[in-house]
């Protein structure tokens, strides 16, 4: 199965210990295999086998605190 790799915004990080969150959120989803934050542009970047579930990857960054659109 091809990989896929998916930006999305991710509103309310500071600092190093929110991009660390966010990526293990994002890792905690079903079918994410890598989740690396851009901390200066607010972009989390993540490389998924097929679809991931938008809506949970929302649910799990929302868990962690935060707010994600895709862009």
């Amino acid at each position: 199965m091809a990989t896929e790799t998916l930006n999305f915004k991710v509103k309310g990080m500071s600092c190093g210990h929110c991009a660390r969150r966010v990526e293990n959120a994002a890792l905690g989803v079903e079918g994410v295999s890598s989740a690396k934050v851009d901390l200066g542009s607010e972009q989390l970047r993540i490389e998924c086998a097929g679809e991931p579930l938008v809506q949970a990857l929302a649910d799990a960054i929302r868990e962690a605190g935060y707010e994600m659109a895709q862009g």
